[in-house]
């Protein structure tokens, strides 16, 4: 069973359940967007981009992302995945991040972008 995230109930007020790929696409965003520390029995679990907020956008900010969020999905998720390719830009204020991956039991490529206003 794939409890959905965020926790929600279903129509029954059962916990709501998720796809196999929407699950892998939350626990990705789950990666992306947790920080270190966050996590009372997992200290060292997330990305750690949310500390990159203050950083200056442009080309230095997105290899920076792209750096961390590939080493963070293969050591949290590197059991459920193989990451094809990330790519981050950022413009505006907001950072897009864009991870391309096949789930381990599939050959099948997908696609997930995810977006943070900085």
């Amino acid at each position: 069973m794939n409890i959905a995230f965020p926790y929600q109930h279903d129509l029954r007020r059962r916990t709501a359940e998720a796809s196999d790929e929407q699950h892998l696409r939350n626990l990705i965003e789950q990666v992306l967007f947790t920080s270190a520390g966050e996590r009372v029995m997992r200290p060292g679990f997330g990305s750690g981009i949310n500390a990159l907020v203050f950083s200056p956008a442009g080309d230095t900010l997105a290899a920076a992302v792209q750096s961390q969020v590939q080493g963070a999905l293969e050591q949290w998720l590197g059991d459920r995945i193989r990451v094809v390719s990330v790519s981050a830009e950022s413009d505006d204020g907001t950072l897009r991040v864009e991870v391309r991956y096949t789930p381990l039991n599939s050959d099948v490529l997908r696609n997930v972008t995810l977006s943070r206003t900085l």
